[in-house]
């Protein structure tokens, strides 16, 4: 598991998410030369206010996987 610290909306946070999906999401940023803090926050800004924004995060990057497998 790994913790990563984030500014969302002008203040603080830190977010777990395993390994793996951490090493995935570096790759996306990477691949869309952004941060991975940007997409963060862009997963931030579009989630419901009552959902966990790690679990956010893992559906997203799976959504990412299944868009480029097609």
């Amino acid at each position: 598991m790994r913790k990563i610290s984030v500014s969302l909306s002008g203040h603080q946070t830190s977010i777990s998410l395993e390994k793996e999906f951490f090493d995935i999401l570096q790759k996306i940023a990477q691949e869309r030369k952004t941060s991975v803090s940007s997409i963060i926050n862009q997963i931030d800004e579009t989630r419901s206010p009552d959902s966990n924004l790690s679990s956010e995060i893992r559906i997203w990057i799976l959504k990412q996987i299944l868009k480029t497998s097609k």
